[in-house]
């Protein structure tokens, strides 16, 4: 059983919109992309770089994709995320190789169904980045295995939030943390069953 682990800048408050630049995703009005640049650091860098440092495919929402690959060939030509494969959520028709990134495969129709079956194959971790519509999609349906967080201190009071209406109710255990000089905090979650419920209450 292949992984689904979910990669996310998120600010206090809850938003993961626009992290890297302002060309990112200014959808409704969102005017504070590039809100995680100032505070990256040797820390992010070395976290970032040992998540990304092994084999993996991604599974992608269509904004990220696009985003993704108009940059990443041009940044780091022979790195895993150009070479690996990479599942296109869309219901539009992505370019052939030879046009944009290689080993693109496109996921439409009956997109949690054809999901779940990837899970089931052979083969590496399956990476999400950015993608928040496709994270709620994984979050209501209870597919994503490990959440990789960098969680900022800054509140941005407005964006597309990584929790939106509709995630399960789920438990997760915490399996690596790590605090940045900048104030980030690196912490990584693994899917734990469900909510552990009780009362404080007097008996």
């Amino acid at each position: 059983m292949r992984k689904i682990v979910v990669l996310t800048f998120v600010s206090l408050d809850g938003v993961m919109q626009g992290p890297g630049g302002p060309e990112e995703d200014a959808s409704g009005s969102f005017e504070n992309g590039g809100w995680s640049v100032g505070y990256w650091d040797d820390t992010l860098q070395k976290t970032m770089a040992e998540q990304m440092g092994h084999k993996y495919e991604l599974l992608l929402g269509r904004r990220t994709y696009d985003v993704f690959a108009g940059a990443w060939p041009q940044m780091d030509p022979t790195s895993e995320i150009n070479s690996g494969r990479k599942y296109v959520v869309t219901h539009r028709a992505i370019p052939a190789d030879t046009e944009i990134w290689k080993n693109s495969v496109r996921i439409d129709g009956d997109v949690v169904a054809k999901i779940r079956e990837l899970k089931t194959q052979s083969g590496p971790e399956l990476q999400v980045h950015g993608s928040s519509d496709l994270i709620q999609t994984l979050l209501k349906n209870d597919l994503v295995d490990e959440l990789w967080l960098k969680i900022y201190p800054v509140t941005l009071g407005k964006g597309k939030r990584l929790f939106g209406e509709g995630a399960v109710a789920a438990g997760w255990e915490l399996v690596k943390t790590e605090a940045a000089a900048s104030g980030v905090i690196v912490a990584n979650y693994r899917r734990a069953g469900a909510i552990k419920k009780g009362s404080f209450a007097p008996a």
